[in-house]
């Protein structure tokens, strides 16, 4: 595959799944994930919400959409309305976008793990080319050797043991996931959207883990950045995959903002 290589943009409806009655609250996943991997906050927040699980671009029963984060954004607005949206890592870069674009739609706001962009021209260019790099990888090495490694990063110490999770994790194909890096990494956000976030008007949760340094030192830049809305909570004891390795601390969080006036009517 030639260098700078980007597949054509196929734009159709992402797959979801609805469970539960009450306050709308729409759930996006992180990279090598699937609507799956939210079940035990899907679990918690159905007994009185209207959970919507969504396989993002390049995922699961998403694998063959191709979209960019402003894409995605309106994928997103399509499958869920106006909603409570919370989306972890690269999830919460696409809500984000969907908060900047439609705030008509979004009543509230959860970023796990997800920043604004990279500042420095010559980071995103780097990032672009590792992302390229990582594209290539899954493609060579297939998305059961490649998850081996991806897991094994530091970023995700302390991940629990949750063998229906990893199987999930492995229905996704090398061409799903080598075009969300490229349509959606964090190298693709040129500019940054730093500058924009005092746009942002839906009451927000930015949760990190406490082992999470960097996402931690990020998300105090994205709440004050946004400003009155936002708030910060840190997880403790937990590393970068806070919905994994704390659920219920998630499910508090959409619950905070369905409870703060940040709910949608069922639809």
């Amino acid at each position: 595959m030639a260098a700078g290589y980007r597949p054509s943009l196929r734009r159709v409806a992402l797959h979801r799944v609805e469970r539960g009655d009450g306050p709308r609250v729409v759930l996006v996943h992180g990279f090598t994930q699937t609507l799956a991997s939210w079940r035990p906050v899907a679990d918690d927040l159905a007994a009185d919400h209207r959970v919507v699980l969504v396989d993002a671009p390049g995922h699961g029963a998403s694998a063959a959409v191709r979209a960019d984060l402003a894409t995605t954004a309106g994928l997103l607005a399509e499958a869920g309305g106006r909603a409570v949206y919370v989306g972890y890592s690269m999830g919460g870069r696409m809500v984000l976008r969907l908060a900047l674009d439609r705030p008509d739609l979004v009543a509230g706001l959860g970023l796990i793990g997800a920043p604004a962009g990279t500042d420095n021209p010559v980071g995103r260019a780097a990032r672009r080319r590792s992302d390229e790099a990582l594209a290539r990888r899954i493609e060579d090495e297939g998305v059961t050797s490649f998850l081996e490694g991806w897991l094994a990063q530091p970023l995700f110490h302390g991940l629990p043991d949750d063998p229906a999770e990893r199987r999930a994790r492995a229905t996704n194909t090398p061409e799903g996931l080598a075009s969300s890096l490229r349509h959606a990494g964090t190298g693709t956000m040129d500019p940054p959207w730093w500058d924009d976030l005092p746009r942002v008007s839906a009451p927000t949760v930015v949760l990190t883990g406490g082992h999470d340094a960097k996402f931690t030192a990020l998300g105090r830049r994205l709440v004050a950045g946004i400003g009155n809305p936002a708030a910060l909570r840190v997880v403790p004891d937990v590393g970068h995959a806070v919905p994994l390795q704390a659920p219920a601390a998630v499910a508090a969080a959409v619950r905070s903002l369905t409870a703060s006036g940040g709910g949608a009517s069922p639809g």
